[in-house]
């Protein structure tokens, strides 16, 4: 269109164009799940233009609403979650070698709903502990542009007791978890295997899609939840989606 283009002067035909570039003419192509949100992003920008009297007419209207079918996650059953989290409790009150850092990372992990780099980059001092009953840990983003991710989540009664054990055991100085992502990848294999759990069952999605659906359907408030999750509204459409179908009654 050119960088002397106004949003007013965009027709239907340059938006359609556009997209045939980045299915069919860019050097890499675009994946279809990558223009469904393009598209999406597009359809939601150019309507509100319109609604705002920004521009006269929407030409975002005629876009093809392009459906991407991906397999659903497959989050812990209630069986399964409670069996993950009675092993890994046994294991925090080993007799010969208590470990309370599987208990702790699983609890983390299935309250909070939090990605693996959210947690990976978790310090000690985003942690408060002040008041146990109402402990929670402060999600933070450096840039600028993702700054509309952070928030301040809830985290379970019991935390603060198991935090206290890990803190003894491991002794951590910065960083909740002073190791790579990949060590943390192994302690959830271990808690897979202690739990009695199919093999490579566990992962940091995994538990983020539980957390979401537990939330869903205890009825929490889907903006709240979605905020919860830090996703963006745009991000949000494919999620609700999703937990819609996880939570539907079988046919």
């Amino acid at each position: 269109v050119g960088n002397e283009a106004t949003l007013g002067s965009i027709s239907a035909g340059q938006l359609e164009a556009f997209v045939r570039y980045m299915r069919h003419e860019r050097s890499v192509p675009c994946s279809l799940k990558s223009l469904a949100r393009r598209l999406t992003t597009l359809r939601v920008f150019f309507a509100w233009l319109t609604e705002e009297g920004i521009v006269p007419t929407d030409p975002a209207a005629s876009l093809p609403r392009q459906r991407v079918t991906t397999p659903l996650p497959q989050p812990l059953s209630d069986d399964e979650g409670d069996q993950l989290c009675a092993s890994t409790e046994e294991w925090r009150r080993d007799a010969d070698k208590p470990d309370a850092r599987p208990h702790l990372l699983v609890t983390l992990l299935l309250n909070t709903g939090i990605k693996k780099g959210e947690c990976i980059r978790m310090t000690l001092a985003d942690i408060d502990t002040t008041d146990p009953a109402n402990a929670n840990v402060r999600i933070r983003y450096e840039g600028v542009r993702q700054r509309h991710k952070e928030r301040t989540l809830r985290l379970p009664v019991q935390f603060p007791a198991v935090l206290t054990e890990y803190l003894a055991q491991y002794r951590p100085q910065s960083e909740l978890f002073e190791c790579s992502a990949r060590n943390l990848e192994y302690v959830l294999d271990a808690c897979t295997k202690r739990a009695g759990l199919p093999a490579r069952r566990l992962s940091f999605e995994t538990l983020r899609w539980t957390c979401a659906v537990q939330d869903f359907k205890s009825g929490m408030d889907e903006d709240e939840l979605r905020r919860k999750l830090g996703l963006s509204r745009v991000s949000w459409a494919d999620t609700l989606q999703k937990l819609r179908e996880l939570t539907a009654p079988p046919l």
